[in-house]
């Protein structure tokens, strides 16, 4: 036979019903916990409580909190009204055992409707990933090609201009030639006229020695003309050599590959981490040397987290930090180590140190300031502090005002509080 617990206590608005149930001693889950529109049962064999709801509730949007010893239920009222009672009264046991296999009914239906939206969640993502992946391969092939089409166009544009040059430079070359060349006629004219002017009786000698002459000036114009090309060929230009010089550099990718900004970090990092092994850390030299990189600490640490060893979660961040304790997520991670571990004094430490380095307060940080805020004022509050968890709520708050789930956490407190300012 269940042992029923009955020590439950609820109070109500006109929109929600708040209901708290004692489980000390007790280990509680999510999975203890059924609930429906109008049925909540919470079974911890051998104990059992159990629920037919005077009316129907939403049992998306309502909450159940575990902590210290207490479920505290936020149950929303599907129609704002005032209940007479928390469950159904005066039913017959036909009646409640109708209520409650259609709760189990529909609790099937509901898994069975998500699991079918999440699947068909799933195909539209990966379809629009597809189809995401496909425009942007076009747009790239595209872009490529646009670059191929203005590069053509520029060497086509280039190779244009440089046979304009080529053609008015041989055109220059050819009217300076053509220039010389009438030039020397016109001097062999006035030559020729001038011998002419000097001989007054002609003869048949003196015709032959002016024919001669003029072979011989003609074959002095050819001569003229070979020494003119000859002293236009340029002189052959004299051999040198070039010295190239290589930058030096710590990784093997070349320069115009690399990531010069993301480079220079990581050795200011390295170097940093190694100057604090050698000076404060000597006895760390049997480490390898990844394991004196702080971020790899700290991804380690992360995987650790992931698979739920946070003790040696704790110890990795706790190297991370010795190595550089400068870095804000290390003390964060560490908060949330702390707090599956329920060590809320060392969370509280971390998660202030966490919001000491995350200074000054910019757009950048915001997401990690709301978590080191909510850690901290979750810890408080296992510590039944709930006026210290509230004002780190209500911070975190004012950091991200949109966040509901922030919201309905600090309303709870609010709740506890007036509670316990009610029960004193």
């Amino acid at each position: 036979m269940p042992v029923w617990l009955r020590e439950d206590r609820w109070r109500q608005t006109a929109s929600a019903v708040y209901l708290s149930l004692p489980v000390r001693g007790l280990r509680v889950t999510p999975a203890n916990i059924f609930c429906t529109d109008r049925y909540l049962k919470v079974s911890i064999p051998p104990f059992l409580f159990e629920a037919i709801l005077y009316a129907p509730i939403d049992d998306t949007n309502s909450t159940a909190k575990i902590g210290n010893g207490i479920i505290f239920f936020t149950l929303y009222k599907k129609e704002a009204a005032m209940w007479d009672s928390l469950t159904l009264a005066n039913a017959n046991k036909e009646k409640l055992q109708y209520l409650r296999e259609n709760a189990v009914l529909k609790a099937h239906e509901k898994a069975k409707e998500e699991t079918e939206a999440k699947k068909v969640t799933k195909q539209e993502h990966k379809k629009y990933a597809l189809e995401a992946t496909m425009k942007l391969e076009e747009e790239e092939r595209k872009r490529i090609e646009d670059l191929k089409e203005k590069e053509r166009q520029k060497v086509t544009k280039e190779l244009e201009l440089w046979k304009k040059q080529q053609e008015d430079a041989e055109k220059q070359k050819r009217v300076q030639k053509e220039g010389e060349l009438l030039q020397e006629v016109q001097q062999l004219k006035e030559k020729k006229k001038e011998k002419m002017d000097k001989t007054r009786i002609p003869n048949e000698g003196t015709s032959k020695t002016r024919i001669k002459a003029t072979k011989g000036c003609c074959g002095s114009y050819s001569m003229f003309s070979e020494n003119l090309k000859e002293e236009q060929l340029p002189a052959p230009r004299s051999a040198a050599t070039i010295k190239i010089n290589f930058t030096s550099r710590v990784f093997p990718t070349a320069l115009r590959e690399s990531r010069v900004a993301e480079e220079e970090e990581w050795l200011r990092k390295q170097a940093e981490a190694r100057r604090t092994v050698s000076a404060d850390l000597s006895e760390l030299e049997d480490l390898k040397e990844e394991e004196k990189n702080p971020d790899w600490l700290k991804d380690k640490g992360n995987k650790m987290f992931a698979t739920g060893n946070y003790l040696a979660a704790v110890n990795a961040y706790n190297l991370a930090v010795r190595l550089n304790n400068k870095l804000p997520l290390l003390y964060l991670n560490r908060a949330a180590c702390h707090l599956k571990l329920r060590n809320l004094h060392k969370a509280i430490e971390d998660s202030s140190k966490a919001l000491e380095l995350l200074t000054p307060p910019v757009p950048d940080n915001e997401s990690a300031r709301v978590k080191a805020y909510v850690r901290r004022g979750t810890a408080f509050c296992q510590l039944e502090l709930y006026t210290e968890g509230l004002q780190d709520y209500e911070a975190a708050l004012k950091i991200d005002p949109k966040n509901k789930n922030i919201e309905k956490d600090a309303e709870q407190i609010r709740h506890l509080i007036q509670g316990t300012m009610q029960v004193s």
